[in-house]
């Protein structure tokens, strides 16, 4: 892994893998959709049988149609690896109590109110939490900032603290600290 070299021999023995991305769509709306999968480099043991070495032990699918609002106007799951093949599975269907939630401040708590526990899957769920962040990555640059409107991001890092240098110089008019800083020109904004 680029950046983080082992300090130590080490022995693999899992391996999580969750992609996701975002589409927009014909009709004005925009599909996130993440894929997650769990494998072992062994025959791992599962009180349902054994699963082969490399095998998916849990290969999980999650959609969600948003407007441009960040409405979740449509999902739909989907299961093709589970340890429990015909029960895990049972749960799908339950994710359509996502319609009509909005990603915005919040979506996390309603998550853990709608899914927690037997209500959801632990990984379909967390796919929920992580589409919503893709979906703002998707949305960057299909909706016009309005310059009166303090960016989104503002406060919801570290690097974009209201009263440090990023935003002094990118986001001269949202800046809240002290120190005087030049704002970028036009041209270090790309």
């Amino acid at each position: 892994m680029p950046g983080l070299e082992p300090t130590v021999a080490r022995e693999p023995l899992h391996r999580r893998a969750i992609e996701i991305r975002g589409y927009r769509r014909e009709d004005g709306l925009y599909d996130i959709e993440g894929h997650l999968v769990d494998t072992k480099p062994y025959d791992f043991p599962l009180a349902a049988g054994v699963r082969p070495a490399g095998e998916a032990i849990h290969g999980m699918w999650l959609r969600i149609t948003v407007d441009r609002k960040l409405m979740i106007v449509d999902a739909a799951a989907a299961m093709d690896a589970m340890p429990y093949v015909g029960h895990c599975d049972g749960i799908v269907p339950a994710y359509k109590k996502l319609v009509g939630l909005a990603i915005r401040p919040g979506y996390h708590q309603k998550l853990k109110e709608l899914f927690a526990g037997v209500r959801g899957c632990t990984h379909v769920t967390e796919l929920a939490g992580a589409l919503a962040t893709a979906a703002f990555q998707t949305m960057a640059g299909q909706r016009v900032q309005d310059p009166e409107r303090r960016p989104f991001q503002i406060d919801r890092c570290h690097a974009l603290d209201a009263t440090q240098a990023v935003v002094a110089r990118y986001y001269p008019k949202w800046y809240r600290g002290a120190e005087k800083i030049e704002p970028a020109a036009e041209s270090d904004h790309h």
